[in-house]
C-alpha cells in the first residue's frame, strides 16, 4: 500500500515472519486465543482480556488489533506484530513508544499460544523487534514488565540482557499484584538470532523519522 506501507514491512528469523496482520492473520489470531493463551488459573495480563466469555473473545481480538492500528500516530504507535510460524499465526509481538523522535525508548508486549510455548519462540520474536529498535530505528533504550509470577517472561528478558528497573503493585483480578519493571540498554543488546528487516525505509515517518 502506497499509503500505508506498514503492510509491507517485515521481520525475518530463522524460524519466524513477523508482519502487521492481514484479515486472515486476524481469524487466526483470534484463534490462537480462543485455543488458549495461559493457564485459566494464572493471569500474566494487566488487562485481563482472556477473561472474556469464549463467543465474544475471538471477535474482541479482532477489534483490538484493529484500534491499535487506526490509533496510529507518528507521536504514539503501536506495531502490533503478527508472529507466523511454518506459515501458521502463532501470537502477537508489541512495539510501542511515545515521542519516540525525542525519547528513542520502546516497550514490547507479546502473547503467544498455549501450544506453541516452551520452545524459544518467545525469545525469538522479541529479540526481532528489539533488533527492528536498535538496528533499524537508533533506539536508545528498551523497556519492558511482567508480573513477578510470570517467570517464562521474566525468563525471556534476563536472556535479552534486560535489567531490573524496580516495581510496581497492580490490582489484578481484584487482588494485589506485584509488576517487575526492565530496562535494556542498546549497548547491553547482542541479538541471539540473524534478523533480517525488508520494507522499513518507507515506514520510517509513520514512526516519528525521517527517512
Amino acid at each position: 500500500m502506497r499509503h500505508w506501507p506498514l503492510f509491507d514491512l517485515r521481520l525475518t528469523t530463522p524460524r519466524l515472519e513477523l508482519r502487521l496482520p492481514g484479515p486472515d492473520d486476524l481469524d487466526q489470531l483470534a484463534d490462537r486465543a480462543l485455543e488458549g493463551v495461559h493457564d485459566p488459573e494464572r493471569m500474566p495480563f494487566f488487562v485481563p482480556w482472556t477473561d472474556l466469555p469464549s463467543d465474544e473473545l475471538g471477535g474482541e481480538v479482532v477489534r483490538y488489533q484493529l484500534g491499535v492500528m487506526s490509533r496510529w500516530r507518528p507521536e504514539q504507535w503501536s506495531c502490533n506484530f503478527a508472529v507466523a510460524h511454518e506459515g501458521r499465526v502463532i501470537g502477537v509481538q508489541e512495539l510501542s513508544a511515545t515521542d519516540y523522535a525525542v525519547t528513542r525508548e520502546v516497550s514490547s508486549g507479546s502473547w503467544l499460544g498455549l501450544r506453541h510455548q516452551g520452545r524459544g519462540l518467545g525469545t525469538e520474536m522479541r529479540a526481532a523487534v528489539l533488533h527492528l529498535a536498535f538496528a533499524g530505528l537508533d533506539a536508545l533504550t528498551a523497556v519492558s514488565d511482567a508480573f513477578t509470577d510470570n517467570p517464562a517472561s521474566l525468563a525471556v528478558s534476563r536472556k535479552l540482557g534486560y535489567r531490573p528497573d524496580g516495581l510496581s503493585v497492580q490490582a489484578r483480578r481484584g487482588e494485589r499484584a506485584v509488576q517487575q519493571r526492565l530496562r535494556l540498554d542498546r549497548a547491553d543488546f547482542a541479538c541471539p538470532v540473524p534478523v533480517r528487516i525488508t520494507g522499513l525505509e518507507p515506514c520510517l515517518p509513520h514512526f516519528g523519522l525521517r527517512p
